[in-house]
């Protein structure tokens, strides 16, 4: 399938737009929904209680309503997606990979009286979570009488994904705080992570408590411009924040990369996200309405595995092979790692022996090296 570019760059521009406000996501989603010309789109969670959560396009408000109020504790494509670990295995997923479309599919009343009411056929999807704890998918739908999703349709699924994201390791932020009641303002006080605000000159609008302690040891203020402290990470940050601001088609659509900073005075490592914020996407009276890049500064612990975006990004693998390295890479047992992403212990060794050949070492023990040596450690 061929998604026109305008489509695209409007969709990854509506996904940005929604991270320093959550309340947007269904205005991103409907955009995600327009490059396949798709009935609508949304994103799914499991809660502890096994129910699921979702945040749909404006075109599925209706039966997202339904789905709240019945359907959450019966989705069982939902149910199938995670007992084969895809809600964490980081590849763009469809219904071939779920199961087949077989009599106890289409005799289930979860697809009789919900699927087909709402024109919910077909799918296309992708592990969106930035948090290994979290299992968030972005799937996209289409009526059944179209065709199944196809590998260039997942192609593209799996590009929105990996914007997605890096938005929504802010918005989860600000989702817990509980955005909705206690104002933006207060909310990105309460975020462990420090949050920067920038107009388009790359002039500092905003800081808040984490990343007002890191200025000075992080960061510096030239001229009112957001300036990176350690001489090798300069270069690359501005540069970073030259194209988040240029903000053109090729810049928005090219593939997210972190920004590895430090170790900084006190030996503390951090990494940089940059999100562009387009200027229509805040309201006249919002706080943050002359910002047009948000950089995220990310602490990375030494005693925690490393952020499995991270290790994807910097080593050029697959978010499922990532979150296998970062666990393993910190020590943990292949046994242990499998526990902890809910999938089989063969299935994490055979990925573990696809990192070992992408990455042309041979035991636990160099992985380790390797990581503390790129700073993802």
């Amino acid at each position: 399938m061929s998604v026109k570019l305008d489509y695209l760059t409007a969709a990854v521009e509506a996904i940005y737009d929604a991270a320093p406000d959550p309340s947007l996501w269904p205005h991103a989603l409907g955009k995600v929904a327009s490059c396949f010309d798709n009935v609508g789109a949304l994103l799914q969670w499991q809660r502890e209680d096994g129910t699921f959560g979702v945040i749909v396009s404006e075109s599925l408000t209706e039966a997202a309503l339904e789905y709240e109020a019945r359907w959450s504790q019966h989705d069982f494509k939902g149910e199938r997606a995670v007992r084969a670990g895809l809600y964490f295995g980081g590849e763009p997923i469809t219904d071939r990979h779920v199961g087949p479309v077989d009599d106890a599919y289409v005799n289930h009343p979860f697809y009789k009286e919900f699927l087909v009411k709402h024109g919910l056929g077909w799918f296309g999807g992708v592990p969106v979570s930035p948090d290994p704890a979290i299992g968030v998918v972005l799937t996209v739908h289409r009526h059944f009488a179209r065709p199944q999703f196809s590998d260039a349709d997942l192609e593209v699924v799996g590009l929105l994904g990996r914007h997605i994201e890096r938005s929504l390791r802010l918005s989860i932020r600000l989702l817990n705080a509980e955005l909705t009641n206690v104002g933006l303002g207060e909310a990105l006080a309460r975020i462990g992570i420090g949050v920067f605000s920038l107009d388009w000159s790359s002039r500092l609008l905003f800081a808040n408590p984490v990343a007002q302690s890191l200025l000075g040891e992080v960061f510096d203020l030239v001229n009112d411009q957001l300036r990176v402290c350690m001489a090798a990470s300069k270069g690359p940050f501005e540069s970073a924040v030259t194209r988040t601001l240029r903000a053109k088609a090729h810049d928005v659509l090219s593939e997210p990369k972190p920004i590895l900073v430090g170790p900084t005075t006190t030996g503390r490592r951090f990494v940089i996200y940059l999100l562009p914020i387009t200027a229509g996407a805040l309201s006249a009276n919002h706080f943050l309405t002359h910002t047009r890049a948000i950089v995220l500064a990310i602490e990375q612990k030494p005693a925690e595995p490393a952020d499995p975006a991270v290790v994807r990004d910097i080593l050029g693998l697959t978010l499922g092979e990532a979150r296998v390295a970062s666990l393993v890479g910190s020590g943990i047992p292949p046994r242990q790692a499998a526990e902890r992403l809910g999938i089989a212990e063969e299935t994490a060794r055979n990925v573990l022996k696809r990192v070992f050949g992408k990455l042309d070492i041979s035991r636990q023990s160099e992985l380790t090296a390797l990581l503390g040596r790129l700073v993802l450690r």
